[in-house]
């Protein structure tokens, strides 16, 4: 599928900033499941933007704005095509055991994705259903489809339910929140049963984005209009699984991922700072159209 996703933040201020600094993780990856056709970010005023990438692999872009400016605008335009990529057969069929021992091989590797983060901590309730959904002898992909589906059956979306803040312990005692929620209890219980996981921010294209042919061929999927968060589990072998909790799905063909890393903090959207005022609004808006 092809897609072309156009994302508009608007900051509007109190007053005037004398000065902002911006960071964005806003462009569509390149990897064998999706390619980066084109991309274009305009800012209001008009910047000079630096490209990076970081730790993680994120492609990331950076400016600042060192005029008075009462709003602040990013849009990203980019055309993106998506592809199937299914893992292979024989790394969903080794039992959770088996994969347990190939990971502590590889332990140095994927430490960060194996280890509580900053926004994803593993108590004992997380514990509790890591042992009670992996047990050692059964296949490791079985168990995490049954993990991705207990997520779908136990919690209530519910947009406003919750904070970007919220912690995971929250989110697994009142069984309701957002896409970021349901991502980051899924990777706890994960990392909890010594399976690396990390998080991904992206697209989807939801129900409402589509057109009234295309709904009657395929399911209904929910996420925000401004963005979507997923988990990618580490399969042995080296293939990273995407696993959409929120939809009871593997992420696919209607996905497009922007970044990854240990939670929500390594690939947030936008982030920046400013001088001599607060922000009043912020405005983000999403379209993701086929193309």
């Amino acid at each position: 599928m092809r897609f072309r996703i156009n994302h508009r933040t608007l900051y509007r201020y109190a007053g005037s900033a004398s000065e902002s600094f911006m960071e964005a993780r806003l462009t569509p990856t390149t990897d064998d499941s999706q390619t980066l056709l084109s991309r274009q970010l305009v800012t209001g005023p008009a910047a000079n933007i630096h490209r990076y990438t970081d730790y993680f692999g994120n492609s990331v872009e950076t400016f600042s704005i060192v005029q008075r400016h009462r709003e602040l605008v990013l849009e990203s335009i980019s055309e993106v095509e998506t592809t199937p990529h299914a893992p292979p057969a024989a790394a969903l069929d080794i039992s959770v055991s088996e994969a347990r021992q190939i990971y502590r091989s590889e332990k140095l590797k994927l430490f960060e994705f194996l280890m509580p983060s900053a926004a994803i901590a593993m108590g004992p309730e997380i514990h509790a259903l890591a042992n009670k959904l992996f047990k050692p002898g059964a296949p490791i992909g079985e168990s995490l489809l049954r993990l991705n589906n207990w997520i779908k059956t136990n919690f209530r979306y519910a947009a406003g339910s919750t904070r970007i803040d919220t912690p995971v312990a929250v989110a697994l005692k009142q069984r309701t929140g957002v896409c970021q929620d349901f991502a980051q209890v899924m990777i706890a219980v994960l990392r909890s049963a010594e399976i690396p996981a990390r998080y991904v921010t992206g697209y989807i294209e939801t129900e409402t984005q589509r057109k009234a042919s295309e709904a009657r061929r395929a399911p209904a999927l929910i996420g925000a209009s401004e963005s979507h968060a997923w988990v990618e589990a580490f399969l042995p072998g080296g293939f990273w699984w995407p696993l959409d909790p929120t939809n009871d799905c593997v992420a696919g063909e209607r996905h497009v991922k922007i970044a990854v890393g240990r939670d929500y903090h390594d690939s947030t959207p936008t982030r920046g700072v400013f001088k001599g005022t607060h922000t009043e609004k912020l405005s983000v808006a999403v379209v993701m159209q086929r193309v």
